[in-house]
């Protein structure tokens, strides 16, 4: 009861927020006017030979956005990607850090952007769905627009422009940045080791070659990642199962590994081990995990697994690489599996359908489909972004080419699958909720009474369903905090279902 008494203090006493970084930006989805001047007429040669060490170049940005026009003078800008530095031509990706060289300069109040040439995806929309649904359900992630790029006054090409991951984007999606931030490492070419989660021993120098610490450095104290890698690989099934919920925040852990599975977004921890961060979040003393460069979802990371290629529609809901214990543990422990399975059907429920996303691809078909048109550096031809926003494409071969899934042709087809691989039945439609948010609940699992506690101090109905959609309690609440007394309930999983007059919030329960 104390650690629920604390948390509520902090909830009680948080003042409001003052307008975050990239507020304005990020508000609307548009497509920027962004023009680079450099001093130097040979300035491309300069950051292409800049690459492999990450050196930022010097240059002036004008930002033309809905607010009007900001004139940044010495910001840095350097070329990034991997496998997206294979993009044709000289459409590369790239960060721009505005305060490299001015320490007070910012561009509303962001400090990093990254602008990607949406390498390997005909439509420029995959990324940008991704993190949209991951706001949507509740997953930390970057938000995303769009930017024509010039350079010393020729038209480079039309990008997407992804947030940073740094102590802004901890400070405003968990209130805080003290604590460590980590990164996979890409894990490209011979020599380099995957971010699989494994553990290692306890000398840190089997760690830095998988992961980099973004902040902390000073400190460069890495114990935390070690002992979550300790608990995941050594840990038995019963500990497992029951100390998940501890280590990490498990809903946004589950809804992000189901997310990646439902869309074949396999260049991530569940294939490629790439392409996340996870935080150690002191606020609740959790991991959060954070999404990152989802720009092959939607199928266009393919696998052969020892054969030809699999069809990306029909990737079985518990597939996973080699050697990814996290994954591995959760799918292989019941309990563990249990609340994939309810994760997995929530989101399929809730957000991938075709009547939710292909509002949301004819949306930003609508912004940006000029612009894709204008760009003679893309990849694709405009017939292809066309046709690849509702049908599979078949191009050449070498990167980017064979067949591409189609947007609205894969959540169709998938569906199709997944309805007869995962039985969500025994979810009650009426307890998933689309605009659910989660709740703490302490203790979880419970052989007794629980604990939660709400955003604010409201009035509303608390109700709790068995797995079949029955109804089991209603009744009031009012306050900032509630309990339900579970003892007289035979031993199985709840859902908490929580509504007040602005939001509704869900949380699953093991009754030990």
């Amino acid at each position: 009861m104390y650690r629920l008494i604390t948390i509520l203090l902090a909830v009680s006493f948080l003042p409001l927020k003052a307008q975050e970084p990239g507020d304005d930006v990020f508000a609307t989805d548009q497509i920027l006017k962004v023009e680079f001047s450099f001093s130097q007429s040979g300035f491309w040669d300069s950051l292409v030979n800049n690459y492999s060490s990450e050196t930022y170049m010097k240059a002036d940005v004008t930002i033309t956005d809905l607010t009007g026009v900001q004139v940044l003078e010495d910001i840095g800008i350097r070329l990034k990607g991997n496998s997206s530095y294979g993009h044709p031509g000289d459409k590369k990706s790239f960060k721009i850090d505005f305060n490299r060289y001015v320490d007070s300069l910012d561009y509303d109040k962001l400090e990093k952007l990254n602008f990607n040439n949406c390498f390997k995806d005909p439509t420029f929309m995959r990324e940008k769905i991704m993190y949209d649904l991951s706001h949507d359900a509740a997953v930390p992630a970057p938000r995303c627009i769009f930017a024509n790029v010039y350079m010393n006054g020729t038209y480079w090409g039309f990008y997407d422009v992804v947030e940073q991951i740094d102590d802004d984007f901890l400070n405003t999606h968990f209130d805080n940045s003290s604590e460590n931030l980590f990164k996979a490492g890409a894990a490209f070419g011979a020599g380099t080791s995957a971010a699989d989660l494994m553990y290692y021993g306890t000398d840190v120098a089997d760690y830095e070659e998988r992961y980099s610490l973004e902040n902390n450095e000073t400190e460069n104290d890495w114990s935390d990642l070690i002992s979550v890698t300790n608990f995941i690989n050594n840990s038995s099934d019963a500990d497992f199962a029951d100390s998940l919920q501890y280590y990490f925040n498990v809903p946004v852990l589950m809804k992000s590994l189901v997310m990646d599975n439902m869309f074949a977004n396999l260049d991530s921890y569940t294939n490629s081990a790439r392409n996340y961060y996870i935080y150690h979040n002191p606020v609740n003393g959790l991991w959060e995990w954070i999404k990152w460069d989802c720009n092959e979802a939607f199928g266009s990371y393919p696998v052969g697994m020892g054969g030809p290629p699999v069809d990306m529609t029909e990737l079985a809901t518990d597939y996973f690489a080699l050697s990814r214990p996290l994954l591995e543990r959760i799918i292989n422990t019941t309990d563990t599996r249990a609340t994939y399975d309810y994760y997995y059907c929530l989101i399929k429920n809730n957000y991938f359908s075709n009547s939710y996303l292909d509002p949301k691809i004819d949306a930003l078909n609508s912004l940006i489909q000029s612009s894709v048109y204008a760009d003679d550096n893309k990849m694709y031809t405009d017939a292809q972004y066309t046709d690849n926003l509702t049908e599979d494409i078949t191009t050449g071969g070498g990167p980017g080419g064979g067949t591409i899934y189609g947007l609205k042709s894969f959540v169709t087809e998938r569906n199709s699958y997944l309805d007869g691989a995962i039985d969500c039945s025994e979810i009650g439609q009426s307890v998933i909720d689309q605009s659910v948010e989660d709740i703490i609940v302490f203790p979880n699992p419970t052989s007794g009474a629980i604990y939660f506690t709400l955003d604010n101090f409201e009035t509303g109905t608390i109700q709790l369903f068995d797995l079949n959609g029955q109804q089991l309690i209603n009744q009031p609440i009012l306050g900032l905090m509630g309990e339900i007394q579970l003892a007289d309930f035979s031993a199985g999983i709840y859902v908490l279902s929580i509504t007040t007059a602005t939001k509704h919030y869900q949380s699953r329960i093991v009754k030990n």
